[in-house]
């Protein structure tokens, strides 16, 4: 199934996950700042723009930590990320971390389990 834009009642979740992100980045909250950034690639991994989205922050967030793994992790997810979001494949629930393989589904937490979408 293709996915071209994110429904409104979800996307408010996902705007709420990166608006928390950059929150946690402003006061060095790194690790909140990750986790946030792992919600928002769960939440918008099935749609190309916000999956996109999240794999540049955490690309971003790479540089920002100096931690070289996740950048050269983050680089083919970016590349490819949004278009296999456009094509419907999606590892369900992964959270998008160079720590994961970017094949794995993972198990959605219960807590975003209960936003709409």
């Amino acid at each position: 199934m293709m996915n071209f834009i994110m429904p409104s009642s979800l996307k408010e979740y996902y705007c709420l996950e990166i608006f928390r992100y950059k929150k946690f980045l402003q006061s060095g909250d790194f690790r909140n700042a990750w986790n946030s950034l792992e919600r928002s690639h769960i939440l918008g991994q099935a749609y190309p723009l916000e999956h996109t989205r999240s794999h540049w922050l955490m690309l971003k967030f790479g540089f920002k930590t100096r931690k070289l793994k996740e950048i050269f992790g983050q680089i083919p997810r970016l590349l490819v990320g949004g278009v296999k979001s456009f094509v419907g494949i999606i590892p369900v629930g992964n959270t998008g971390g160079s720590n994961v393989s970017p094949l794995k589904p993972m198990e959605i937490p219960s807590n975003l389990k209960i936003y709409p979408g």
